[in-house]
């Protein structure tokens, strides 16, 4: 008897387009050239259409170009890629000593440089986690770039509104000094964006819309006229063989590509700051984290919590700092926190992590805030160290720390740092509750593997118990790409015995890194204190709350903070299990 096969489900066949991917995106980085619309790049194009990611919402419709995920990815993608048609992805190979000007993105710290009117190189410094993430948007860029061609040609031939555009824009409209074509007049403007409303397939109020939230988006992007006219006018070029558009990897970049070669200098950079500051013997507390909040917590109370003759707390100071009018105040609140016992490692190793080092021994105790529930006697006695790190990307995560946590060797002699604690405080998108919400992992799965990382977590539910958040706690996914994540699969996680809480990028390569150095290299306490928690910046199933909705704004102040009180109270509180390295602190290699 033949038992039938069931049909696959939508998560099966999502979980076999991401398998899909990486394997066509491997391929082509060892090939080191692929064009989006030849053979190669059409196998991108079907598996991200057969996976449907949230944030590129609509891609897979042939009428409509999806507007949200263009914001999206124009944000984190150099001003005018739209305009090129050779992409070039290169490792740190000297043009930031060129006179070539450096394009970061809006959202992703990356150096990119305009080379002519069509050539840009993208400097790829943080593992294969970026060269994904790259490729991804510009499969997306390619995909909306062929539906405003077929709206923008009819018979082979330019369509009226296509002309009536051009001639608006070439014509009538200005380009400012970053070459980004405006129309101030606002009849222009509406005659302008009826002509676009038909190529983008999409309704007048719609495409207005869209023009404003890339008008309020970051300084650093084009206009939507700009962007919708460039991506199809290359589009429709790309019929000639040399117009095409070319993606290469440099031969530097295919070379040192997984060999923690920024990694191991910026571990190097930090571990000598703390010897030469005879930092090296003292307790050391790892945090992974945003550059503001323990700056924030520690210092704004003392220098302006007081001002106006009545207490603040940490989280309406915070409010106050993240105004844009307050550059002022938060240059006062480094440069206070600078005289007691913060200092800034900028990052010279290429991996765009920053570093805040503070010295607790120095901090103003008698004018910290109430908040951080400080223990000074234990303070000064023990003389902590906080290691704040800005975070990592993806795959990253996991050279950083691994190099991290690796002994220092000085002539010959390898050096153990002191690690009592480890922390992460992040942002995850969240499958059980709302933006803003806080989660707690009891343990990191990794997507598309078999692997599985559980949490010996320093954190519950009842440390946030005082700030009014809603707090999960559960298992999360360490997915290997924001921008391809499906409901299907998020559903899945959720509901199934895995019981997923939510979604995030960096969690499962910090485990592996840090069970390396603790279970296996002895260089950190078998048992060192593990605390994560993360805050929800979208929620993927739930329509209008995903990543291409837009951030959080401000309302992301309340959880980080409260994050960074209940982080501040375990380290600074003396809550701490005591901790012994097995081996002495150092020895012979």
């Amino acid at each position: 008897m033949t038992i039938p096969i069931p049909p696959r489900t939508r998560a099966q066949e999502s979980r076999a387009a991401i398998e899909r991917l990486y394997v066509v995106m491997r391929h082509l980085f060892v090939r080191g050239h692929y064009r989006p619309g030849g053979v190669s790049g059409q196998s991108l194009v079907e598996a991200i259409q057969t996976l449907q990611p949230e944030i590129y919402g609509s891609i897979s419709d042939p009428e409509k170009v999806e507007l949200d995920g263009l914001a999206y990815v124009i944000e984190r993608l150099p001003r005018g890629i739209e305009m090129c048609r050779f992409i070039k992805l290169i490792a740190a190979e000297g043009y930031k000593d060129s006179g070539f000007e450096t394009i970061v993105p809006g959202k992703r710290r990356r150096n990119c440089y305009r080379i002519d009117e069509e050539t840009m190189p993208i400097e790829v410094t943080r593992g294969r986690s970026e060269i994904y993430d790259i490729l991804t948007h510009l499969t997306f860029l390619h995909v909306e770039a062929e539906k405003i061609k077929e709206h923008a040609l009819e018979d082979g031939r330019p369509t009226r509104e296509w002309l009536k555009l051009e001639k608006t824009i070439l014509g009538e409209g200005k380009v400012d000094r970053t070459h980004s074509m405006t129309i101030e007049d606002p009849d222009l403007r509406d005659r302008a964006f009826s002509y676009l409303s038909t190529l983008l397939g999409r309704t007048f109020e719609e495409t207005v819309q869209a023009y404003h939230r890339f008008a309020e988006g970051s300084p650093n992007n084009n206009s939507l006229f700009h962007i919708i006219y460039w991506l199809g006018r290359n589009a429709m070029d790309a019929k000639q063989p040399e117009q095409a558009q070319q993606i290469v990897f440099s031969p530097t970049l295919r070379e040192r590509i997984g060999h923690h070669i920024h990694g191991e200098k910026w571990a190097n950079d930090v571990k000598a700051f703390l010897m030469e500051k005879n930092l090296w013997e003292r307790p050391l507390h790892v945090i992974s984290a945003n550059l503001h909040s323990v700056l924030n917590s520690l210092f704004a109370f003392p220098l302006l919590g007081r001002s106006t003759g009545m207490l603040k707390t940490i989280e309406s100071l915070a409010l106050e700092l993240s105004q844009p009018k307050s550059a002022r105040l938060n240059r006062e609140v480094r440069e206070f926190a600078n005289q007691h016992g913060m200092d800034y490692l900028e990052d010279r190793a290429g991996t765009n992590i920053h570093v805040q080092i503070f010295d607790t021994s120095r901090l103003p105790f008698d004018r910290l805030s109430p908040q951080i529930h400080l223990d000074r006697e234990w303070v000064e006695r023990e003389k902590p160290v906080l290691l704040v790190m800005d975070y990592a990307f993806g795959e990253q995560a996991f050279e950083i720390m691994d190099e991290l946590l690796k002994p220092y060797k000085i002539d010959g002699v390898a050096r153990k740092l002191d690690v009592r604690s480890i922390s992460m405080l992040g942002k995850a998108g969240i499958l059980v509750g709302n933006k803003g919400d806080l989660m707690i992992p009891t343990a990191h799965v990794f997507e598309g593997t078999a692997d599985n990382y559980p949490i010996d977590n320093d954190f519950s539910i009842e440390d946030f118990k005082d700030f009014d958040i809603p707090v999960f706690e559960g298992a999360m996914v360490t997915v290997l790409g924001t921008s391809l994540q499906n409901a299907d699969i998020l559903e899945y996680f959720k509901s199934s015995s895995w019981n997923a809480i939510g979604l995030e990028m960096e969690g499962a390569h910090l485990q592996k890194a840090i069970q390396a150095a603790s279970k296996i290299r002895k260089s950190i306490d078998e048992n060192v204190t593990l605390r994560y928690a993360y805050y929800a910046s979208d929620n993927p199933l739930l329509t209008g709350s995903t990543l291409a909705s837009g951030s959080l704004g401000q309302t992301g102040v309340k959880p980080t903070y409260a994050i960074t009180l209940a982080m501040l109270k375990k380290i600074l509180g003396g809550t701490h299990r005591n901790l012994d390295l097995q081996d002495s602190n150092h020895f012979e290699i």
